[in-house]
């Protein structure tokens, strides 16, 4: 198995964090992984992704010209990204903050007003959580014990921000089976 994920969105969107949290759950799962981060010198608002590579092998290239799946968390990325996707992958778009459009025949489009849904949940920093619940049911399903472990890890001694984050990530993992 090898995959490749790209994560990409605007600085403080929490892009590097669900990366992070991402690469550690295959880490728990005893895969091997690499991640890449890029932004920009900006703080908050510049550009930011983020690429992680997972598979039973050794990985060789950290970095692909194609990603099995992209998550475009604002419109930039989704217009900077989309042509990366792998034919016959998945691009997970934030729809709150993207105009709504299918451009490509060879992939799959899973619009999810992600935005929109942290703040029902009272907190818009978890949006990256619900995007990691909805990658998580599409591609690998990971079991949600190493999800709670890997936020515990991530998120030391936050249990707020665990719980939330938790709450944000079945969110997202169910709206793909309501969606």
């Amino acid at each position: 198995m090898n995959k490749s994920f790209l994560i990409s969105g605007s600085g403080g969107q929490g892009v590097l964090s669900i990366g992070t949290i991402l690469a550690n759950i295959f880490m728990l799962n005893n895969l091997n992984t690499t991640y890449c981060s890029s932004y920009g010198a900006e703080m908050r608002g510049g550009a930011v992704n983020c690429e992680i590579n997972v598979s039973d092998r050794e990985i060789f290239n950290f970095q692909n010209e194609k990603i099995d799946c992209v998550v475009a968390l604002n419109q930039t990325s989704f217009d900077k990204f989309i042509s990366k996707v792998k034919e016959n992958g998945t691009i997970i778009v934030n729809s709150s903050l993207t105009k709504i459009k299918k451009t490509r025949q060879d992939i799959k489009y899973i619009f999810a007003p992600l935005t929109q849904e942290a703040i029902k949940l009272g907190n818009i920093k978890v949006t990256n959580s619900i995007a990691l619940g909805i990658l998580s049911k599409l591609t690998l399903n990971f079991p949600i014990e190493i999800v709670k472990k890997t936020y515990e890890k991530i998120l030391k001694n936050k249990t707020e921000l665990i719980q939330k984050n938790l709450e944000a990530y079945l969110l997202g993992f169910n709206y793909v089976q309501e969606g």
